[in-house]
């Protein structure tokens, strides 16, 4: 490479800017094998010069090599010899093994003066049986300083081959095109056939027309022995001449990093783009998750206007009878029974009372058995939801999809523990625990310990102790009683009515409140599940404003130093 003050200073910018970019990816949590690729990029800018051969299997790629340098280096053979990526560097000693990190890579020396200062790789085959082999090939492409690109002429430009310069032209790699057994057609017509395939075929995946070169590594081989050697070599040497002059090695030593930076500005910006996307995503379902928890509430409030109406019902049913009792037993003819107190009761309860206790026990349980039913369907609702946000498979291998992925089952496992550890039994046990506490408070302890229903009846029997005390007074008064029965039956109908409504106000008050309390509870268990999903949502989108803006001053840079690459003569 040529050391001048421009060139050190494009180098400083460059090292700065891969380092920037690295630590750029590593905040974002890219795929570690872009972290990687940027790390790599750095480390080959203080590296030989790599020119390296790829094509398919079987396009000769190792006689190839070995026509080129003008010894016999490498195996050739007509299966898959290469299955490793061979680096040839100038040595004194042939065929010596250095040492690499990669095992991999094998570096071998050899006197090759006219290479010096390059490093020749010969690649396994990108159609390869053993995936391995094309996946080295295809791993490796990203360090490549200059690639020759061998097709063969018998099948020149493959459905392989060309997905495998797409791949070249995405790192934003020069090619070299070289068709290889030139020497199989026959004719110039032929010759210039398969140029023109190669050269379009080249030209729309590339976007630029690449030097083709026709080649044959066989007559290039016997051409050694007999004094005529391939013109096509002769053609390929004086294009590798030009590009491996010192200003234009030095040129592109300095572009191919830039242009891997490009490529992993582009990547992680298409992966910031479908976080976005996601996030987006993400926001309209946690709005249709707390539309859904208050169409749930909505949903229970209808339910319990229902079952309460079922309530007042009964009441008005037990009021109608108390009103016919009270007409029948309050009057004259029943002077004597009136005078029974305890068969007034007796008769108030078997009579006006009836099963209205065991009636409103029932009705409290079919309430409470529906709350739970409609509560626990909410949670199976929120599991359904949560199946259908599972991470995007084209941003897994991130660590937003990991910590978002982390956090969805953290939802999903709060309403899953939910639901497998609360049976409809536990939470009827306690919806009805609450509800009975309430009604002690409101009957003065009577409904203690033996059910709603049973402390409705209770307080009802002490309203009918005072009914009966208070008629029984009257009476009393003698000749004044004649006037203080009717009055006592006119009282005794508003004390009902009085009371059955205090009743249905009591008995709406408490329970809409244990409702609202069990609705709480579920409110704030959903809440507690989403709120660190909801955080992290939040946090995401401020990390990718602010790498949005790191990214546009990185890209800034990039093209500020490919311009001044460029410029370079």
């Amino acid at each position: 490479m040529l050391v001048s003050d421009r060139v050190q200073g494009l180098l400083s910018r460059e090292r700065t800017l891969l380092s920037d970019v690295q630590a750029f990816l590593e905040a974002q949590g890219a795929p570690p094998e872009a972290v990687e690729h940027a790390r790599t990029a750095a480390r080959l800018l203080d590296e030989a010069f790599l020119l390296v051969v790829v094509g398919e299997f079987n396009a000769g790629k190792s006689s190839f090599v070995n026509a080129l340098l003008g010894a016999p280096v490498l195996p050739e053979g007509v299966t898959p010899t290469t299955d490793r990526i061979y680096v040839l560097v100038h040595g004194e000693k042939p065929g010596q093994m250095e040492p690499t990190r990669d095992p991999f890579v094998s570096r071998l020396t050899y006197p090759l003066p006219s290479l010096e200062g390059v490093a020749l790789v010969d690649t396994p085959g990108t159609n390869a049986i053993i995936r391995q082999h094309q996946a080295l090939t295809e791993g490796f492409l990203p360090r490549a300083d200059l690639v020759l690109f061998l097709t063969s002429a018998d099948r020149p430009f493959t459905e392989s081959e060309r997905q495998f310069l797409t791949l070249a032209a995405r790192w934003g790699r020069q090619v070299i095109m070289v068709v290889n057994k030139a020497d199989l057609l026959e004719t110039q017509a032929q010759r210039a056939q398969v140029r023109e395939f190669v050269e379009g075929g080249a030209r729309g995946v590339l976007g630029l027309t690449p030097p083709v070169l026709m080649i044959s590594a066989r007559a290039e081989q016997r051409g050694r022995e007999t004094g005529q050697p391939d013109p096509g070599f002769h053609a390929l040497r004086e294009v590798l001449k030009m590009r491996l002059s010192e200003t234009e090695r030095t040129r592109l030593k300095l572009a191919n990093p830039l242009e891997t930076v490009a490529e992993l500005l582009t990547g992680e910006e298409t992966r910031a783009q479908a976080a976005r996307q996601t996030l987006a995503e993400d926001l309209k379902f946690l709005g249709e998750l707390e539309a859904q928890r208050e169409a749930h509430r909505v949903t229970m409030l209808g339910e319990l206007d229902g079952q309460l109406n079922r309530v007042s019902r009964l009441l008005s049913e037990f009021e109608v009878r108390a009103d016919r009792f009270i007409d029948d037993k309050l009057r004259f003819g029943n002077i004597r029974g009136l005078l029974n107190s305890r068969d007034l009761e007796d008769q108030f309860r078997r009579e006006a009372v009836g099963d209205l206790p065991e009636a409103i026990d029932r009705q409290f349980g079919s309430m409470i058995d529906r709350f739970v039913e409609v509560n626990l369907h909410f949670w199976e609702d929120v599991q359904a939801f949560l199946i259908r946000r599972q991470p995007n498979q084209e941003i897994a291998r991130t660590r937003f999809s990991y910590d978002r992925g982390a956090l969805l089952e953290g939802i999903a496992g709060s309403a899953r523990d939910h639901l497998e550890a609360t049976t409809q039994q536990d939470l009827a046990r306690q919806l009805s625990r609450d509800a009975e506490d309430a009604m002690k408070g409101a009957v003065g302890g009577l409904a203690g310990g033996i059910g709603i229903g049973a402390g409705i009846g209770a307080l009802i029997g002490a309203s009918a102790l005072d009914f009966t005390g208070g008629i029984l007074a009257g009476i009393t008064l003698g000749s004044l009683g004649l006037f203080v029965l009717p009055n006592k039956r006119i009282q005794a109908h508003r004390e009902l009515r009085q009371k059955v409504e205090a009743l249905r106000g009591a008995l709406e008050q408490i329970v809409r409140r244990e409702y609202e309390r069990e609705q709480d509870r579920a409110d704030a268990r959903l809440r507690d599940a989403i709120s660190p999903y909801t955080r992290f949502t939040e946090g995401q989108q401020a990390r990718l404003a602010g790498a949005q803006t790191r990214a546009a001053e990185l890209r800034a840079e990039l093209e500020a130093l490919k311009g001044d690459v460029k410029a370079l003569s």
